[in-house]
């Protein structure tokens, strides 16, 4: 990790193989907030042991930020990073795309623990975006004040 993202905030992008290319606009937006994304395509060397570099990074995230998509539900590993973020405690942020708040409350097979969150509209990201904005300048001043101690 490059010492200017060292104080920064980590968002973790959890998507399926599938929705790459919108993952790497979602990450591309939240890198223009001030924050750090991390995309596993991007970020993970080849031959490098994927599940550590994942398990890695997400105890270093401050969020996790879930593409959910028809694909995304069938996939092991998104499911297995939502548990991974909800053990660490970090806030959950569910995108929909394909998908409506209602289509996943009807769903018996949804953990409760996604259920309770806000589950976003991709078309409502900036919501999301702008929040994250606010959280990455409360983080900067909070670490401008503790340099001037």
């Amino acid at each position: 990790m490059p010492d200017s993202e060292k104080d920064s905030r980590f968002i973790f992008v959890s998507h399926s193989g599938e929705d790459t290319w919108v993952a790497k606009q979602i990450a591309r937006e939240i890198s223009n907030c001030g924050a750090t994304p991390f995309l596993d395509e991007s970020e993970i060397d080849a031959g490098a042991d994927f599940e550590e570099s994942i398990l890695s990074f997400l105890e270093k995230a401050d969020e996790l930020v879930v593409l959910l998509t028809p694909w995304a539900l069938d996939r092991p590993y998104v499911w297995a990073e939502i548990g991974a973020a909800w053990g660490q405690r970090i806030p959950i942020v569910a995108l929909l795309l394909g998908l409506t708040p209602a289509d996943l409350q009807s769903r018996p097979s949804i953990p409760v623990l996604l259920k309770k969150r806000d589950l976003i509209s991709l078309n409502e990201v900036d919501k999301y975006l702008s929040q994250l904005k606010q959280r990455v300048r409360e983080r900067q001043g909070k670490e401008d004040e503790l340099k001037n101690v």
